[in-house]
């Protein structure tokens, strides 16, 4: 048996703290409990993450958008994230009233794509060009939990959330020609305010977040439910999620209480998320969870999305339960799923080179791209940390493209190979992707020719050298 310590209050459900006996029983109870709170919680984490680093890592104050002067780099921590469109993001609350997002239109060197989300990351409304407003703009008005205030009939796109927190992430992607600094100033066109001040609303605030690098991912450590405790605190309590509350109790966290656990609580919440960690691994690289193959004789696959799901709008409920594993499955590794599928991309995933034998940060791999890549913007590759599912920290590059052609070696078919390795193979540097550790690829195909997939085009297998 354990020592017997003082426990919180919360922990043994008591309303005083009182010297309890903490046994090996209530370890275990409160370390499964963890594991499953830590599943259970993964997307509002993630959302969390990404608010609270433009205030953590840029100084913004709430409600603060960030945006991009260029795209991404090593520098920047973001789940699965490219470094070719920068990106336009925050996290907004309804807690006092209706919130309007102003989407700009359509402009002659970029225009938006990208998704509000709520607390949990369930889709609200897509918004930009493939979104609600067909590129023309359009004024979001999003209303808050149990609102039932003023209505307006005309002048708005109007949607509910049933959680305080609302999210976006938006590109503004180039359009003929554009630059990095038409996609900035164009990106600075987005406003935000209350409704209450539609009339004269105040000018948005915004960050360059590639000036002043945030890190948004998830860390498996305490601050895990610290993060998790702060959304349990300001949102309200879905009907779906009234028995996680209960379980949430015995790890001490309640609402409207303080989260204060003592040393052997936290031993055993670290031990219940490393089982969380471990098991969204898991899932991650067998089939149907992370990519499921495209094409039997190679080992690339698509995003493993649950089409039904993907129907109805990534809620993750179906009419008998709560999709908690699939949840956690999706949000370990992506942010921001549309609300509608579709748009001008197509993504590749790779975990296994073409013996099947997963990608390793010791050896030395080669990935031929051809030259009838039916991509008719760009292709780009990315490697990204089988830890993390971001990209490697202070790496030289974190992927190549089609825009890098010109820097690189090509072949005489106009095939290009591309490198992943922990130093370069002599001659191709600017061939190479810096690895260092075990990673994986995400293929992009941005604009893909229609019916590629039906055309017998594969991309080929990644060879270890």
């Amino acid at each position: 048996m354990r020592s017997v310590i003082l426990v919180s209050a919360s922990v043994i459900g008591l309303s005083n703290p009182v010297a309890a006996e903490f046994s090996s029983a209530q370890h275990d109870l409160i370390s499964r409990r963890a594991c499953e709170a830590a599943i259970w919680a993964m997307p509002a984490v993630a959302a969390y993450d990404i608010e609270l680093s433009l205030q953590r890592d840029a100084g913004a104050t709430p409600g603060v958008v960030g945006y991009m002067s260029a795209p991404m780099d090593a520098r920047h921590g973001f789940l699965t994230a490219n470094d070719v469109t920068p990106y336009t993001f925050s996290g907004l609350t309804t807690k006092d009233g209706p919130i309007v997002i102003e989407v700009p239109p359509a402009g002659e060197k970029a225009a938006f794509f990208g998704t509000i989300v709520n607390a949990w990351q369930v889709p609200i409304v897509d918004v930009g060009t493939t979104g609600e407003d067909a590129g023309l703009g359009g004024r979001y008005l999003i209303l808050p939990p149990g609102y039932d205030g003023e209505v307006p009939e005309e002048g708005y796109i109007i949607h509910r959330s049933n959680t305080f927190g609302v999210h976006f992430a938006f590109r503004p992607v180039a359009k003929n020609g554009g630059t990095h600094a038409d996609q900035a100033a164009y990106a600075q066109t987005l406003q935000w305010y209350s409704y209450g001040q539609a009339d004269n609303p105040p000018p948005t605030e915004f960050v360059d977040t590639k000036k002043n690098p945030v890190n948004t991912l998830p860390v498996y450590d305490m601050t895990y439910f610290t993060d998790m405790n702060t959304v349990v605190q300001r949102e309200p309590v879905l009907e779906q999620d009234k028995v996680m509350m209960a379980m949430l109790a015995s790890l001490g966290i309640v609402r409207g209480e303080p989260f204060e656990p003592d040393e052997e609580t936290k031993s055993a919440l670290l031990e219940g998320l490393a089982c969380a960690y471990d098991y969204l691994q898991e899932v991650f690289v067998t089939e149907g969870g992370g990519f499921k193959q495209i094409w039997g004789d190679r080992q690339w696959g698509a995003f493993a999305i649950n089409p039904e799901q993907a129907k109805l709008g990534f809620p993750f409920v179906s009419d008998t339960e709560v999709l908690i594993d699939q949840r956690a499955a999706q949000y370990f590794y992506l942010t921001y799923l549309p609300k509608n599928l579709g748009g001008g991309t197509f993504y590749l995933g790779g975990l296994r080179d073409s013996s099947g034998e997963m990608l390793n940060g010791t050896d030395t791999y080669k990935l031929t791209i051809p030259a009838d890549t039916p991509a008719e913007d760009f292709w780009s590759v990315i490697a990204y940390s089988m830890k993390t599912k971001g990209f490697f920290q202070g790496a030289e590059r974190v992927g190549l493209a089609t825009p890098n052609l010109p820097d690189m070696q090509v072949n005489d078919d106009g095939s290009a190979d591309v490198f992943f390795a922990p130093q370069p193979p002599a001659g191709m540097e600017n061939n190479w992707i810096p690895t260092g550790e075990d990673f994986f690829l995400l293929f992009r195909l941005y604009g893909p020719t229609k019916g590629w997939l039906e055309s017998g085009w594969k991309l080929p297998d990644v060879v270890r050298q």
